[in-house]
């Protein structure tokens, strides 16, 4: 009792949530203050802290909580104590959260706040729980005898530090997309939004010195509701230009921005910037936003310069920029030149037979700049006259095809009006005719409605279509009209070793840093080999881009082990990728196995959860083989994962308890130390398998990723074989074969059960040559007894506290002893108890209600005969009690 009391008495009575900072006590709805990192001195007199704990005694006791406040400035000479403030504060059991602030400074602005580098740290009881660092900045600019600015100077205070240049909107995902990706919107669609981010461009008007730049985005409703805010600090460099910013909110899913029309205000040091209205309706639209101004009426639109401005050598030599794609660009110069051949007879008076053709077909693997010669070539359309505006709308497969009859047509259509005067790029075109016999898909339906646009249409639309070339030559070849639509067709090859290692260097300059020679040397050597063992699937482009990003990332990851802060670093050094960096990416040692020691607790534990399932005598056996046999390799120093895979065959009919041995498995694994996680990722045909070409293999790698360090558990397995007697379309063995690689891999690095039904289960494991070899073991269900389905009820009816009466009781075994004598392939076993015991307790508790009396609130639920006598020991009643059971 002692030792317990003891214990209790250093649990912590509070929980850390935040340390903030701000300098105006100025009150805000719900008690918040003006949060910020970044002050200007002379606009700052006092800065304050607050800091914020979870009262882990609420609504238990009052205590007293002891804090200590320190503020430090950061600067090269080290840390200098600004001041240390001692609180005690009496919080009461009513108060869930706690709130201390306090503030240090002097009435006058300017005079205890140098600019520089500082930072609040909370302290209880001498240990540290948290801190917050600060930036106060100070601009060039006349002052007087006593420091203070000259009061011509005084006024909106962030015009001193910056001036805006431009402001664009564009959708996107959490992680942002490159600038070269962006399209530039100034309406959104409802439907597709899930990220609005602000693109912004700042004149740096301190250049002369380093400074910290918080800018604030807020986002705002009609109604004037804040509906978003995100903040981004920025540490501007002596001698930068321009400043560029891009700041996003919203969430991953869409449907969260409404239709309605809102407003993104950016502020800096407590002063509005600008204000940027922009509507999201029933679909996107390309342009740049108004902007307003402070003290402004009138809306200006601040943009970089109009591609209209561009001339056709401009828009060439853009294209002739572009790494590799020789041929593409040859044929597009070539066209372009032909073009400007039939316009100038045109002018002429020559009598045109047909329009000039713009329909074009990309094929090639991914990363080969498909989607960029795409963009270019409705520039290029746009500044022949032959498209008004010249933009370019992505769409594929999920943006075009409707889930119901009536759908697509609609769906469609709204796609290419928001197309129309521009480029239509649909990418992976031919997931649109997925097989020849598939009479339920709609793909069908977008392919004519696109042969009738191309044919007769309004016109004023390029339709460009993009995919692998094998089956994008399938894909023509579904429709008799569709392949004569298409006048261009445009190869692109895979980029060669030279060209890609090119790319690497322009990815590099875009993500800000370079290579020494020797990891430049081994960064070429890698992309080599890639390229030797390139498939289908090889991302080219894409695939050195993600190289030098992982590259860029092991750099900062070996600097901060260094120096946690860098500040003493150069920025030389911290923009020098070293081979090490590089070889850090795809480590050249095996990786070491963990050495986890077996949770004894955990196994003990375990096992005996085991032992109390009722039945599966049979599969209990094995699993305490299992464990045996894996104490003694590990007792040996024999490798576990290297002498058997453990993967396991689960097969039984519904209801004998695959599922829970599946979990028990996982824990099994996760205490003997045989698993690093030890969880399990339950998943089954629907998880795995995609809808058209390409995406099973990612769906699968993804699950897959998820279940690394422990267990993945497929449902109803041979689902993934069903149509593989050769029928077209069904993608269950892409699947497969993506699981087999990895189970073979990434060995040892998680365990593969799949379960289902016993005759299923064979075909399954027949399908594919490599399943049955794959897995070690087959653990069988067989079906529960009466006597064990008639534990399995009572120990049920126990869990919902229950009591049955000895009639009901009786009743209960010969019913279950009938299901068990009648049983058929569908008998739910377990499954069908657990229906059963709900089907009997509704109703009883329906009983209950129908009587005059009012029970107790706290009495148990007392099973009668009355309740059970609906379960009728005829076979002719079997089949409709069985669907009636559970309601």
């Amino acid at each position: 009792m002692r030792e317990s009391k003891e214990k209790e008495a250093v649990i912590p009575s509070f929980k850390f949530k935040e340390l903030k900072v701000y300098n105006s006590t100025e009150y805000l709805w719900d008690n918040v203050k003006k949060y910020r990192q970044v002050f200007d001195r002379f606009e700052t007199a006092y800065v304050y802290t607050e800091l914020s704990l979870f009262n882990k005694r609420f609504d238990v006791e009052d205590w007293t909580l002891h804090v200590t406040l320190k503020c430090f400035n950061t600067d090269d000479s080290g840390r200098t104590e600004m001041c240390c403030l001692n609180i005690e504060k009496e919080v009461s059991r009513f108060d869930h959260l706690v709130l201390i602030r306090e503030g240090w400074g002097n009435q006058k602005k300017g005079s205890i706040w140098k600019s520089g580098t500082y930072c609040w740290e909370a302290y209880v009881d001498g240990h540290r729980i948290g801190s917050k660092y600060f930036y106060v900045i100070e601009p060039e600019r006349n002052l007087s005898e006593e420091g203070d600015p000259e009061p011509d100077e005084r006024g909106n205070i962030a015009d001193k530090y910056l001036k805006l240049n431009s402001v664009r909107l564009y959708e996107g995902p959490y992680d942002d997309l490159p600038a070269e990706d962006r399209v530039y919107l100034k309406a959104f669609s409802s439907q597709e939004t899930r990220y609005v981010y602000l693109e912004v461009e700042f004149q740096n008007l301190q250049p002369e010195r380093d400074w910290y730049l918080e800018l604030f985005t807020k986002f705002h409703n009609q109604a004037r509701d804040l509906k978003g805010q995100v903040s981004r600090l920025t540490h501007v460099r002596k001698g930068e230009e321009t400043v560029r910013l891009a700041a996003g909110w919203g969430s991953a899913a869409p449907n969260l921005w409404q239709p309605d029309q809102y407003v993104a205000d950016l502020v800096f040091l407590d002063s509005l910037l600008a204000s940027v209205p922009f509507v999201v309706g029933d679909e996107a639209q390309e342009g740049t936003p108004q902007v307003y101004l402070p003290d402004s009426p009138r809306p200006v639109q601040l943009g970089p310069a109009e591609d209209g401005n561009e001339t056709f050598e401009h828009i060439m030599s853009g294209l002739d920029d572009l790494i590799g794609l020789q041929e593409v660009k040859q044929q597009v110069r070539d066209h372009a030149i032909y073009i400007q051949f039939l316009q100038l007879r045109q002018k002429r008076g020559f009598e045109m037979d047909t329009g000039i053709d713009v329909h074009a077909v990309f094929s090639g693997n991914p990363g080969t700049g498909k989607t960029t010669v795409a963009r270019m070539m409705g520039k290029l359309y746009k500044k022949m006259g032959l498209l008004t505006s010249g933009h370019t709308v992505i769409a594929d497969r999920v943006d075009l095809v409707g889930e119901y009859i009536g759908q697509t047509a609609p769906k469609t259509r709204e796609v290419i009006e928001s197309a129309r005067g521009g480029v239509l790029f649909i990418d992976e075109a031919y997931s649109l005719a997925r097989s020849n016999d598939d009479g339920k898909d709609f793909g069908r339906e977008v392919i004519e409605i696109l042969v009738k646009e191309m044919s007769n249409g309004p016109g004023d639309m390029a339709v460009i279509v993009a995919g692998y070339t094998e089956e994008m030559n399938r894909f023509l070849d579904s429709n008799t009209g569709l392949k004569s639509r298409f006048k261009h067709y445009y190869e692109f090859r895979n980029f060669l070793p030279q060209e890609l290692s090119l790319i690497a260097d322009y990815a590099a300059r875009r993500l800000g840093v370079k290579f020494t020679l020797e990891a430049k040397a081994l960064v070429d050597e890698t992309i080599t080999q890639a390229f030797r063992s390139r498939d289908r699937t090889f991302g080219n482009a894409r695939y050195v881009h993600d190289l030098v990003e992982k590259a860029k990332v092991q750099m900062a990851l070996r600097i901060m082990r260094k120096d946690d802060t860098g500040e003493s670093l150069s920025d030389e050094y911290l923009s020098t990728i070293e081979v090490g960096d590089v070889m850090g990416i795809h480590p050249l040692v095996e990786r070491a196995r963990p050495l986890i020691p077996v949770n004894e607790a955990l196994l003990a534990a375990t096992l005996e959860e085991l032992d109390a399932l009722v039945g599966m005598e049979n599969v209990k056996a094995q699993l305490h083989e299992l464990v045996s046999l894996v104490r003694y390799y590990r007792q040996t120093g024999q490798d576990v994962l290297n002498a058997f895979h453990l993967h396991t065959v689960l097969v039984g009919n519904p209801g004998t308890g695959k599922t829970t041995i599946a979990r028990i498995l996982a824990t099994l694994y996760n205490a003997l130390g045989v698993l690093e996680r030890g969880h399990i990722v339950e998943t089954d045909r629907q998880g795995l398998v995609a809808g058209y070409v390409g995406q099973t293999a990612e769906k699968t790698a993804k699950v897959i990723e998820n279940a690394l360090g422990g267990v993945l558990f497929i449902d109803e397995a041979y689902a993934l074989t069903q149509n593989s007697t050769g029928q077209r379309g069904d993608f269950g063995d892409e699947a497969i074969q993506t699981l087999l690689k990895r189970m073979e891999d990434q060995r040892g690095q998680f365990f593969v059960c799949v379960a289902g039904y016993p005759d299923n289960m064979e075909s399954f494991l027949k399908a594919n040559p490599g399943l049955s070899s794959r897995f070690d073991k087959i653990l069988r269900f067989e079906d529960y007894s009466p006597e064990q389905l008639i534990e399995i009820s009572e120990r049920m009816f126990r869990q919902r506290k229950a009591q049955v009466s000895p009639p009901a009781r009786q009743h209960l075994r010969d019913y279950l002893t009938f299901l068990h004598k009648y049983r058929d392939a569908y008998f739910g076993n377990a499954r069908t108890v657990r229906q059963l015991v709900d089907d009997v307790i509704r109703r009883h508790d329906l009983r209950q209600a129908a009587e005059t009396g009012r029970p107790k609130r706290s009495a148990k639920p007392r099973i009668a005969k009355a309740d059970v006598e609906h379960l009728l020991l005829d076979t002719r009643a079997l089949s409709i009690q069985r669907k009636s059971i559970g309601f």
